[in-house]
């Protein structure tokens, strides 16, 4: 039996570079990958950001993923991390698909927590004038506070060093949903295939509770993890290898 193919979809200011370890893990178990760079993510943060960039709104990013996905000839299943955790469930609303991996989720309009610590992770970008209009990007007290908590200095250095510019408009539609026509709404009766949801119990940017809030709403089979000490960033060291076989592990239930 064919394995399904896997959309991989990365976060926030990220590129699909997240997943270059995890990949070959992936495939070196039979499935064919396929890992888009969302809109306007290809180029470094040394570069001025597209001028359309910031307005874009996070429908435009799923239009492009769904796009992306039908490239693949088969349901697939969709991986995200962070943001893309998110854009994997408003894709998979759209299309068949074969299951869902969400890890270290965003929130939709309708999976929120509350929590002080993505604020104190955002906050100089936020507290710029306009932020919900332009490209944002996130910077280095931040990132090193709220997503790279307690990953190596050497990890940390290179992952904030790779780190790009993403829409504003974006950012605000996951943050504040009811202020930006609540477009990041999940129809949740539409995610009734299998899903793994991973969280770190020490992410500070989308806290363990979004993760809780999202397991809840789904409606398929669900397989629900928290892993102490685990920051928002998976994708280091001993942490990835072992995210990486429970990934294997939860897709081999799948055949």
């Amino acid at each position: 039996m064919l394995k399904p193919p896997i959309l991989l979809i990365h976060g926030m200011w990220s590129t699909p570079a997240t997943f270059d370890r995890l990949r070959p893990v992936l495939e070196a178990a039979g499935h064919r990958c396929h890992a888009p760079t969302i809109l306007f993510h290809d180029r470094p943060a040394s570069l001025p950001p597209h001028p359309a960039l910031g307005e874009l709104s996070i429908t435009a990013y799923v239009d492009h993923l769904v796009a992306e996905a039908g490239k693949l000839g088969a349901p697939p299943v969709i991986l995200g991390h962070s943001m893309g955790g998110l854009l994997a469930q408003m894709v998979a609303q759209r299309i068949p698909h074969a299951g869902l991996v969400l890890l270290s989720p965003a929130a939709a309009a309708n999976s929120q927590a509350i929590g002080l610590d993505p604020v104190k992770t955002l906050k100089n970008v936020v507290l710029k004038w306009g932020w919900w209009e332009k490209p944002t990007l996130c910077d280095a007290e931040g990132a090193r506070w709220g997503i790279f908590n307690g990953v190596p200095e050497d990890v940390t250095q290179a992952e904030i060093a790779a780190l790009v510019w993403d829409s504003g408009r974006v950012l605000a539609e996951m943050a504040l949903p009811p202020l930006f026509g609540s477009v990041t709404r999940v129809d949740y009766a539409r995610l009734n295939q299998p899903a793994l949801v991973l969280v770190g119990l020490n992410d500070r940017i989308t806290p363990p509770g979004i993760a809780r809030a999202t397991a809840r709403n789904l409606t398929g089979r669900i397989d629900y993890h928290e892993i102490a000490g685990a920051p928002h960033w998976l994708f280091w060291g001993e942490l990835e290898t072992r995210v990486g076989a429970m990934v294997v592990d939860w897709l081999n239930t799948l055949t």
